[in-house]
């Protein structure tokens, strides 16, 4: 029979879940043997901000917790979950069948969402560093989901809230439709009425076949606004953005408010099209001494895209993961409400994000930081594309405990 090793499991694994199935994993050998699974977009929309770089950010976590010289074993295996919530869901129940006992990363809410269930059911540890929806810790939480990064409340009421605050109050949405679209076009809405504004119209678009957003964008002209919201995210923002750039949206007046925009989709652009935007993120690489430290660790596994803020989440969830395991010991670590507890008693302390807390709910409470993208004159080292504007704390960043219908946070 052959050898399997982590390299080994990370190919096939990653071949396999194109398909659909999965190699049996190799059998728990006795001992500190964990296995992570890192179920991400590897092929769509969201490559760029999940994919290859998350997979290295969850190695570096494993090379930081110390896992060989603490006698652990730590596999690692990927999936594309194909931004398809029954593949996804698949995916998750036959990982957890095979023994993984965590499943990281995630983007797309809706896929999110379906893995949320299977880990309730089949009691495993599930960190989502990479969904938007708030849902993830308010109606659909359970006590075997994290909550990492960032959250629909997070992105409307930072970026959507400093829009309106400098005079953005007539929007229209071009919004992605499913689950994290609707909830952020919703959520920014409630925080533009609530500012005095008012929503000119919204059109929501077939994701994720559309890359054509022509028609909407004609729509957007037209309809009076001062504002156009895009509640997408990825490869259909970095195409939404150009694309209003070529219409001359922006050099007609019109500002644009990309609700949920990650590093990689400004690099995707470049600064010619995307300086002045501004936007919201839990982690930027060049913040201050710990971000460019870590930067500078796992880069070399992944040199030609820098970590944003989902990537810097799979590497923090997955460290502090370990560090839980850690005291609780890997047979308890079979159940993921023990891990999840243990998580939620731990502080949070790493070089991506600080020290921070996992609340009642499921919530990694942390800092955002609303940031403006530089000019190209401004840039003076590669990947050095923002300005800080805001620091929000973290019992700001997220909705309060109280209000988000968990029905693990006592009344």
């Amino acid at each position: 029979m052959k050898k399997v090793n982590r390299r080994t499991v990370l190919g096939t694994a990653a071949a396999a879940a194109a398909a659909t199935t999965l190699p049996t994993l190799p059998a728990r050998a006795a001992g500190k043997t964990l296995t992570i699974g890192v179920c991400s977009d590897f092929s769509g929309p969201y490559s760029a901000i999940g994919g290859p770089t998350s997979v290295a950010c969850v190695q570096q976590a494993v090379e930081d917790f110390g896992a060989s010289a603490k006698g652990y074993d730590v596999r690692i295996i990927k999936g594309d979950h194909q931004n398809k919530p029954d593949i996804g869901a698949g995916l998750a129940r036959q990982w957890f069948d095979q023994g993984v006992d965590l499943l990281i990363d995630v983007p797309n809410s809706a896929v999110a969402l379906a893995i949320a269930g299977v880990a309730h059911e089949k009691n495993k540890t599930y960190i989502n560093s990479n969904a938007a929806t708030s849902l993830l810790t308010g109606a659909k939480c359970n006590a075997q989901t994290i909550h990492w990064t960032y959250d629909t409340y997070m992105l409307a009421h930072s970026t959507g809230g400093a829009v309106v605050k400098a005079g953005g109050k007539k929007w229209f949405f071009i919004t992605a439709d499913y689950a994290f679209g609707h909830l952020l076009r919703d959520q920014t809405e409630g925080v533009v009425k609530a500012a005095g504004g008012q929503v000119m119209g919204d059109v929501n678009y077939p994701f994720p076949q559309t890359t054509d957003f022509s028609s909407f964008l004609v729509q957007a002209q037209s309809s009076g606004a001062d504002v156009l919201g895009l509640a997408n995210a990825g490869k259909d923002t970095v195409n939404s953005i150009k694309q209003a750039h070529q219409f001359g949206i922006t050099q007609s007046g019109m500002k644009i408010a990309g609700l949920l925009i990650f590093l990689n989709d400004v690099h995707g652009m470049g600064l010619d099209i995307a300086q002045g935007l501004v936007l919201t993120e839990s982690f930027y690489w060049n913040l201050n001494d710990r971000t460019r430290a870590f930067t500078k660790r796992v880069l070399p596994k992944t040199p030609d895209n820098y970590p944003s803020m989902g990537h810097a989440g799979c590497y923090s969830g997955s460290l502090h993961f370990l560090k839980a395991v850690d005291v609780i010991g890997v047979p308890a670590a079979s159940s993921g409400a023990a891990v999840v507890e243990q998580m939620k008693k731990m502080p949070t302390d790493d070089d991506a994000f600080g020290k921070n807390s996992v609340r009642e709910d499921g919530r990694f409470m942390c800092p955002s930081f609303l940031f403006k993208v530089k000019k190209p004159g401004e840039s003076k080292i590669p990947w050095d594309y923002y300005t800080l504007e805001h620091t929000t704390p973290a019992a700001e960043t997220f909705a309060p405990l109280d209000t988000e219908g968990c029905p693990l946070v006592k009344a």
